[in-house]
């Protein structure tokens, strides 16, 4: 060891005697920072990691290490003096050991002169260490694999040039392995080959946040390779001229062994999945307690069958390995209870047939562009969760996330596929039925619309389709027996009267084959069971089989199960049809949802819960059956303010009274007639008209919106659950809300939401901004600012609004004092009595804002950012998880990955942290040349010392 300790602070002497290794230190820190800031834009992802560091470091570590490692031994072939070496008393491995860690720590000091970058990011946002640590571990063993590579070039070659290109070639050669336009070529398990076989798909595994002793131990075995064949290679100068001995042989049979060896330690290590450490915050890519906790719960097997194709997407393959693992990880978990499967049915046609009939799986056409060509690549990419009778699949929408990372490349990552994994479980889990009857359960029998036009109207199509029909409905009709009622009915007929109806109840219109098809028919099914209807949807490919799974499906929806049941009030517009579907459509995939507009003084029996989204003019009957569903301990979940804003009339605010005004202050809670309008806000898009040579050209600009606040940060609530995973909010539209201490002072107050200091509540509702005259927002900046309260929970023992007074169904009750033959009427069952209050476990959330997960808000969010914006449902999901105690899985959901966003940042404070790393590289360069100068001087001043004390001149 002291042997390879001199050689290597021999080597690392030579290195910076030289403007050299300045020079090498320089032009890295220089190409990284570049890469960060500009050709990254880290700024413009907006997120709190240094993921872009670690993007481009295996192909900046291909150069760097080449270029550290084409002299070690070309140099000592030029000039002479590898005989020398070979001649002292040092041994060859002391020699080849002593080179490379001169090596690794001119790697290693390059790496740490990055580390202001991590640093700065965590001053600007809430920096996850976990992959920060993993990016510089992988860092370091990639250089070491590099740098065999290249001490081994080095030594078969006395051309220092020679020794830096045949470097570069191999050694990027190990990373274009795992490239994804080779992978792609090859096939999914020629693919999944070469990513293990590629350094860059080993280092992307670790910089996620991974250790895996897997990767670790690839990285290790190429270095002691190369290092090996290095010796192997000094020790043949040796021989050269030499007659061929019998040490000869042994030493490369001695070679070849220990090569080997490296390489089986790969093939011994594979299956041991299980054998890594998961390094970031959450522990993101470790199964969850939660998790667990529900494979625990399995009576029965369960299948996780993933269907994933050999050709698929190129943004699609690079997600399939790690689908793969995770999958296999719910299979360590569950032990004998679960049973994962991997398929790729384009290679058997039964097992295609089997995916299309049994779960509706069938392939996804993509738009595959390459430089020459273009074409269609039908693919899967889905998973199977099923258990008994119930099954849920998941594909490619339920499982990623697309962003725009400019205007003409898209990121496709996985987004928290242990979450959507978890949830389908669950619901198949509680859904579960053994007899496989959806009719055994039903309370009441249901009446099948059947809305169809006569045959003569349909295409051919769905003729085959209507025959399809009168079979699914006769099977049906069979099990279910005087449950199933069966009404068809031509909606044009009788004037069209049916048509008018149902354009009215329902927002349906009649369905034409094409654009340029001007026939108009009608091929609608729905399900009405006592006030409760459901719209059949048509299978996207018009066969029999994706009809009776619809039919099915919607059956179900009236059976009760363990799916909890949330009572939906808006104005008349939700969930069908109206401008609530996006979230309608996110709270299906959990929850059974029940429309009901409270008329009958009631909350449904069967709620669980009470959303009330954007409610307009509640009577005193509807106001009576939300207090008593509170006084029974239920969650009432508002979404509520005294304005809405159109976008179909413009961008201008309706004052709307929703009913709940007076119930909501003697609860403690006031919602105030104005706006929050906010400095930290969301952007709007906004055309902007601009002349070019005299054409107006029309373009779209994200420009400031005060009214669109931006919660992030403490100004979401970082000690709840319904709040803590969202990492940022745009809240549209919102109004301040003000809490009467003395009412609440009884209860539990959760402050969820609030605006930034710099914000002001306005009372304006004209909306439209004005930039010309105020550039900054738009609109004229409020004097009074402070932060304003637009979201809180209340928990605890409420009072009855209508506690002293009549019940409002008795009032309705009094009134009809005869029939219509002189008679008593015959009693209403009604509530006699009012509770007047509450257990501890009632709530009230409130969100004060009628239009923060409508429709039109979601769509101008997702074209501000460019990607789909979820936020606002998932808050809504949050608040109806945390109040229905499924917290486990809300937690779960916390586990994003995309959660860490930066502080907001005008463009001066981001080119001051930009020039401020600049500025710090420079400086940690100066320090390092300061330090090494000294270090001469010492080593000089020893050495002049040593002459002196032997007698000669110094």
């Amino acid at each position: 060891m002291r042997e390879t300790i001199a050689v290597c602070r021999k080597e690392l002497a030579g290195f910076f005697s030289s403007p050299a290794a300045y020079l090498f230190l320089g032009s890295f820190l220089l190409v990284t920072l570049f890469v960060f800031f500009w050709v990254e834009t880290f700024f413009a992802r907006n997120l709190a990691d240094v993921r872009p560091l670690f993007e481009w470091m295996p192909l900046l570590l291909v150069f760097l290490s080449a270029a550290l490692t084409m002299r070690a031994w070309s140099e000592e072939h030029r000039a002479g003096t590898l005989e020398l070496l070979e001649s002292a008393p040092v041994g060859t491995l002391s020699l080849v050991l002593g080179k490379f860690m001169a090596g690794v720590a001119m790697i290693a000091l390059a790496l740490l002169l990055t580390l202001p970058l991590p640093v700065t990011v965590s001053l600007l946002g809430p920096l996850d260490w976990g992959p920060v640590i993993g990016g510089y571990l992988a860092s370091l063993f990639l250089a070491c694999a590099y740098l065999a590579m290249g001490l081994w070039i080095s030594a078969r070659s006395d051309n220092a040039i020679v020794s830096l290109i045949l470097t570069t070639l191999l050694a990027g050669a190990f990373y274009l392995l795992g490239a994804p336009t080779l992978t792609a070529l090859a096939g999914q398990k020629v693919g999944e080959l070469l990513q293990l076989v590629s350094t860059a798909g080993r280092f992307q595994s670790i910089t996620r946040g991974v250790l895996d002793l897997r990767d670790v131990c690839y990285y290790l075995s190429l270095t002691g390779v190369f290092l090996t064949l290095n010796a192997y290679a000094l020790a043949r100068l040796r021989w050269q001229g030499n007659p061929e001995r019998p040490s000869h042989a042994r030493r490369r049979w001695l070679t070849l062994l220990v090569a080997l060896n490296f390489l089986a330690a790969n093939l011994w290590l594979a299956p041991l999945g299980t054998a890594r450490m998961d390094m970031t915050a959450d522990r993101i890519y470790s199964l969850s307690p939660v998790t667990r906790q529900y494979l625990a719960q399995l009576q029965e097997p369960l299948l996780l069958r993933g269907y994933f194709s050999r050709r698929t997407h190129p943004l699609l393959a690079p997600l399939i390995p790690q689908l793969r693992d995770l999958m296999k990880e719910y299979g360590v978990a569950g032990g004998s209870r679960v049973r994962v499967e991997f398929i790729d049915p384009q290679e058997d046609p039964e097992l295609e047939e089997e995916a299309a009939s049994r779960y509706g799986v069938k392939p996804v056409p993509f738009q595959v562009e390459g430089k020459y060509q273009a074409g269609v690549v039908n693919s899967y990419f889905h998973v199977v969760v099923a258990y008994g009778d119930q099954y849920e699949v998941l594909d490619y929408r339920n499982l990623i996330d697309v962003k725009a990372s400019s205007e003409t490349e898209l990121e496709v990552v996985l987004r928290n596929p242990e979450y959507d994994i978890t949830r389908a479980i669950r619901k198949v889990l509680t859904a579960y039925r053994g007899g496989g009857n959806p009719f055994e359960t039903l309370e009441r029998p249901i009446l099948l619309h059947a809305y169809i036009s006569p045959d003569e109207k349909l295409p051919e199509r769905l003729r085959e389709l209507r025959k399809g029909l009168d079979e699914i409905l006769a099977g049906l009709k069979q099990k279910a027996g005087d449950k199933l009622r069966i009404e068809v009915v031509d909606p044009d007929a009788n004037g069209g009267r049916v048509a008018a109806e149902l354009a009215t109840r329902f927002g349906l219109q009649p369905l034409v084959a094409g654009l340029l098809d001007d026939r108009r028919f009608w091929f609608d099914l729905i399900l009405e069971s006592g006030k409760e209807t459901v719209h059949v949807p048509l299978p996207s490919e018009l066969d029999q089989e994706g009809l009776e799974r619809s039919l099915k499906a919607a059956l179900k929806r009236f059976s009760p199960g363990f799916l909890k049941t949330v009572a939906v009030v808006t104005s008349g517009r939700m969930p069908y049809g109206g401008r609530f579907e996006q979230l309608r459509q996110y709270l299906e995939q959990s929850y059974r949802l029940h429309e009901t507009d409270l008329a009958d003084g009631r909350v449904p029996p069967e709620a669980d819960l009470l959303l009330l989204l954007a409610p307009e003019k509640l009577k005193e009957r509807e106001r009576f059956a939300v207090d008593q569903f509170l006084m029974r301990g239920g969650t009432v979940i508002l979404a509520s303010s005294p304005f809405t804003v159109d976008l179909r009339t413009g961008l201008t605010a309706r004052e709307v009274v929703s009913g709940l005004e007076g119930w909501l202050e003697h609860n403690g809670l006031k919602v105030g007639k104005k706006l929050v309008m906010d400095r930290h806000n969301a952007t709007l898009p906004i055309p902007v008209d601009r002349d070019i040579g005299g054409i107006t050209v029309r373009e779209i600009h994200n420009l400031p919106y005060p009214f669109f606040l931006d919660l992030r940060g403490d100004r979401l609530n970082q000690a709840n659950l319904i709040t803590s995973s969202l990492g940022q909010l745009t809240m549209t539209w919102a109004s301040p809300v003000t809490v009467d201490e003395k009412k609440v002072s009884g209860l539990r107050r959760i402050e969820l939401l609030r605006s930034s200091p710099e914000s002001w509540a306005s009372d304006r509702i004209n909306l439209v901004p004005d930039y010309k005259a105020h550039p900054d927002l738009g609109f004229p900046e409020g004097k009074e600012q402070g932060s304003q309260l637009v979201g809180v929970l209340l928990e605890g023992r409420f009072t009855s609004w209508f506690r002293g007074r009549p019940s409002p169904l008795l009032k309705a009750a009094e009134k009809p004092a005869q029939g219509g033959d002189g008679k008593a009427p015959p009693e209403d069952d009604t509530v006699a009595s009012v509770i007047e209050r509450s257990p501890d476990a009632a709530r009230i959330i409130l969100f004060a804002s009628n239009d923060f997960a409508s429709d039109d808000a979601l769509r101008l969010a997702t074209e501000g950012l460019g990607t789909y914006y979820t936020k606002p449902l998932e808050l809504l999901g949050n608040a109806i998880d945390w109040s229905l105690e499924d917290r486990g899985l809300l937690a779960l959901r916390s586990r994003d990955r995309f959660a860490r966003l930066l502080s907001p940042l005008d463009r001066r404070q981001q080119l001051f942290w930009e020039y401020l790393n600049y500025a710090l590289a420079a400086a940690a360069l100066f320090l390092v040349w300061l330090l090494q100068r000294r270090g001469r001087r010492l080593q000089l001043e020893r050495y002049r010392r040593m002459l002196q004390l032997e007698g000669q001149p110094s």
